[in-house]
C-alpha cells in the first residue's frame, strides 16, 4: 500500500508541475528507483508515463502548431522519431550501474537547464541568432531527440531551446511543436523499451492516470497561479535536492 500511495502521489505531483512549469521527472525517477526499480528500468517507466501528458499537452496546443523556422514540420517528424529510436536503443544497452552513475549528472543538467530557461529564452529573443542551414538545424533537433529517447528529463527545456535557434518565436506555437515532437520521440521509445521488456507496468499505469489526474486539475487553476517564478525556484530546489541524494547515495 505505502508504494501503492507514493507512485499515485508522485504522478499527481508530477502533472501539476508539468502542467504549469514542467520539472516532473524531478520526482518520478526518484522515487521509481526509491522504491527498488532497476535504473534502467526506472528511467524506461518514468518516460512511459509522462507521454499521455505530452498528448494532452498537443491537443491543448493544435491550433498553434505551424512551421515557421528552417525545417519543414515534415522533416522535423522524421528527425525526432530517429532521434527517440536512437537514444531509447542506447539506453537499452547501457548497463544498470552505468546508468546509476549518470543519473545524478543527469538530474544536475536538467536542473541547471530549468533553471537557465527564461534567461536563455530572452537571450536567444534578443539576438536574433538563428540557424540557417537545414544539414545544422537538422543535426541539433537530432542531438536533442537522442537525449529525449535516452532521458526524458528537461526535454523540454532543451526542445525549445533548439526550437528557437532555428527561428521559432510564437511561443504557444513552439510549446505545441514542442509537446508534439516529444509525443512523437517517446512513444517510438517506449515501442522499443516494450521490446526490451524495460518498462515496470504495475508501476508505469497508475503513475500515468495519476499524472493525467494531476496535470487535469492543476490545468483547471493554474491561471489564478501569479508567481510564476517563485514555483519556478521550488521545482529548482527539488531537482537540487534530488541530484545531491544521487551524488551522495
Amino acid at each position: 500500500m505505502f508504494e501503492v500511495s507514493m507512485i499515485v502521489c508522485a504522478g499527481l505531483l508530477c502533472g501539476a508541475l508539468n502542467a504549469i512549469a514542467g520539472g516532473g521527472t524531478f520526482v518520478t525517477l526518484p522515487v521509481l528507483v526509491w522504491l527498488g526499480i532497476p535504473p534502467v528500468v526506472a528511467n524506461a517507466t518514468a518516460t512511459t508515463m509522462a507521454v499521455p501528458g505530452y498528448f494532452a499537452s498537443v491537443w491543448a496546443y493544435r491550433h498553434d502548431i505551424r512551421a515557421e523556422g528552417t525545417l519543414p514540420l515534415g522533416s522535423i517528424f522524421v528527425v525526432a522519431a530517429i532521434g527517440g529510436v536512437l537514444g531509447a536503443a542506447l539506453l537499452v544497452v547501457t548497463s544498470p550501474d552505468a546508468f546509476l552513475a549518470l543519473v545524478p549528472w543527469l538530474l544536475l543538467t536538467a536542473t541547471l537547464l530549468f533553471a537557465s530557461a527564461p534567461r536563455l529564452q530572452r537571450l536567444s529573443e534578443a539576438s536574433g541568432i538563428g540557424i540557417r542551414s537545414a544539414g545544422v538545424a537538422a543535426i541539433v533537433l537530432l542531438l536533442v531527440a537522442t537525449y529525449g529517447g535516452y532521458f526524458n528529463g528537461g526535454l523540454g527545456i532543451i526542445m525549445l531551446a533548439a526550437l528557437s535557434l532555428q527561428g521559432y518565436r510564437n511561443l504557444h506555437g513552439m510549446n505545441g511543436l514542442k509537446s508534439l515532437l516529444a509525443s512523437i520521440l517517446s512513444t517510438l521509445s517506449v515501442v522499443t523499451f516494450m521490446t526490451a521488456d524495460l518498462i515496470a507496468w504495475e508501476s508505469a499505469i497508475p503513475m500515468a492516470l495519476a499524472n493525467i489526474c494531476g496535470a487535469y486539475i492543476t490545468s483547471r487553476f493554474v491561471r489564478r497561479i501569479e508567481r510564476i517564478d517563485i514555483l519556478r525556484l521550488v521545482i529548482v530546489v527539488i531537482g537540487g535536492a534530488m541530484t545531491v541524494a544521487f551524488f551522495v547515495a
